[in-house]
């Protein structure tokens, strides 16, 4: 498996109502220091819809201005969709939806 088929199979298993972080997904797929490669690997995402890349998160638990398909706007309110919290600048608690898979 690729790194990016190993980000997308990671990224699929974050429930609804979670989020992890670009490093969470690097860590977690045992490349520790690919945060931003993750970034990339999501941007490129084939299978909108499917790949729940809305539920990546910055470390700071802030929302990308880059999200690939709409913006922090449209993340903000997939994400508000289900279940989760996010603050008027952009940010979710991760000690409250923080996943570490």
């Amino acid at each position: 498996m690729n790194f990016f088929e190993s980000v997308y199979q990671f990224v699929k298993t974050v429930p609804c109502g979670k989020v992890v972080s670009y490093g969470d997904v690097a860590k977690a797929i045992g490349s520790p220091r690919a945060s931003r490669q993750v970034g990339w690997a999501l941007h490129c995402n084939p299978e909108q819809g499917v790949i729940p890349c809305h539920r990546v998160v910055f470390r700071d638990g802030s929302l990308t201005d880059g999200f690939a398909f709409g913006g922090r706007e449209v993340q903000k309110a997939m994400l508000v969709a289900e279940g989760v919290e996010v603050s008027d600048d952009f940010k979710v608690d991760l000690n409250k939806y923080g996943w570490r898979g």
